[in-house]
């Protein structure tokens, strides 16, 4: 009982990490869409800087997971990875020309990457105590609330100063704070993989399926759109205001922390079978948003969130599920790789399709979703195959 409440406490303090880095570099995102069109880009540029911030932010784990795997120093890493991730955001008021933020974005997106790998490592030791999915659901709902603190500041910000730059300089507060408490969790827990009890290794490394299981949730990736593209597309059409887009993004951050605990709870009943309940509730999100200039954005903007909950939470719980604990930040690394490869091409795409073509962008996205919804049936039924036979062999 005592493992089990410390490592609940672990959780809630790199929880608490998190929402403090996500209030940070989520109040930024809320606007950067935004702010690159004030800056003259176009929504070609938009979705390019959007996908390939996050081909960068994904592509780069899969060397820092092999490398945090083989040198063991989780903490270590985290912690750099955080000190860059948020350092960078309040240099966005500095930006006078969209070239010069957009490189920041991708800064803050190398962050993220440098970090995220050791750092999920760390914490599935720990939700092996409480339950992958209820673990995971409670970090990412945390991770959320500091999404929906972040986007009001910067909205309270915007509205009183009126421009988007003071947006930008109010993040230093929650990127401090994250750091500090960050230092000191490494101090109480310094040794986090105890949590995990028994010995098992990856002789054979990573199982099929873990495989099977990367294609199908790069394909929900590929189809998801990315927020900058959704406040562009405000911005353009007038659907909202520089003040109203931060608000709308909360809220979409608000129904994320909810639908992580409720798909976390869900994944701990019924595994991966939860994420094909998930792609078929939000595949519906792109016509909500764009194909109706105002009555339906606000449903769009939900049901967005609800998708973004279940892919930051019980994806990364079913990882954790499926490989074993000596590669697990490898695992992270690569599968983080696909899913960044997957999120960037299709990005790219949605904003060359939003210039040509709202239908097809819409399109796109709708079947992508839909696509994955049987895949991930099947893979419960091969993951419990491979379950049994390795119970079997021992």
């Amino acid at each position: 009982m005592q493992h089990k409440g410390a490592a609940l406490k672990f959780v809630i303090l790199i929880g608490f990490v998190s929402l403090c880095a996500d209030a940070t570099y989520e109040g930024a995102r809320s606007i950067t869409g935004a702010y690159l069109q004030v800056l003259g880009a176009s929504g070609t540029v938009v979705g390019l800087v959007a996908g390939f911030g996050e081909l960068i932010g994904y592509g780069l784990r899969l060397f820092i997971g092999y490398l945090s795997d083989q040198s063991k120093k989780y903490w270590g890493i985290t912690t750099l990875g955080f000190i860059l991730n948020t350092a960078v955001v309040p240099l966005l008021a500095f930006a006078g020309r969209w070239e010069v933020a957009a490189g920041l974005m991708m800064a803050e997106r190398t962050g993220k990457a440098v970090r995220t790998p050791p750092r999920d490592a760390l914490l599935s030791y720990a939700v092996s105590q409480v339950g992958n999915g209820f673990g995971f659901g409670l970090h990412e709902a945390m991770d959320q609330i500091g999404a929906v603190i972040g986007p009001l500041s910067v909205a309270a910000v915007v509205y009183f100063q009126g421009e988007y730059k003071n947006g930008f300089l109010i993040l230093v507060v929650p990127a401090v704070l994250g750091l500090i408490v960050l230092l000191v969790g490494q101090r109480v827990y310094p040794n986090p993989r105890d949590f995990e009890p028994g010995n098992i290794t990856s002789s054979e490394g990573l199982p099929k399926v873990f495989w099977y299981y990367l294609i199908a949730v790069a394909i929900v990736a590929a189809g998801y759109v990315d927020f900058p593209l959704i406040a562009y597309h405000f911005q353009k059409n007038n659907v909202a205001s520089g003040l109203t887009i931060p608000l709308f993004y909360a809220l979409a951050m608000g129904v994320d922390a909810i639908a992580a605990l409720l798909f976390g709870y869900l994944f701990d009943l019924f595994g991966i079978s939860t994420l094909a309940i998930a792609a078929f509730t939000s595949a519906f999100f792109a016509p909500l948003l764009f194909l109706d200039s105002t009555n339906l954005v606000l449903l769009g903007v939900i049901v967005w969130g609800i998708g973004m909950g279940a892919q930051e939470s019980i994806v990364k719980a079913a990882v954790a599920k499926i490989v074993p604990p000596d590669i697990r930040a490898t695992a992270y690394g690569i599968f983080s790789t696909g899913y960044g490869i997957a999120w960037f091409l299709g990005s790219a795409l949605m904003g060359i399709l939003y210039d040509k073509s709202i239908n097809w962008l819409v399109g796109f996205s709708v079947v992508s979703q839909l696509i994955a919804v049987p895949m991930f049936i099947w893979i419960k039924a091969e993951d419990k195959k491979f379950r049994n036979t390795r119970d079997t062999s021992k």
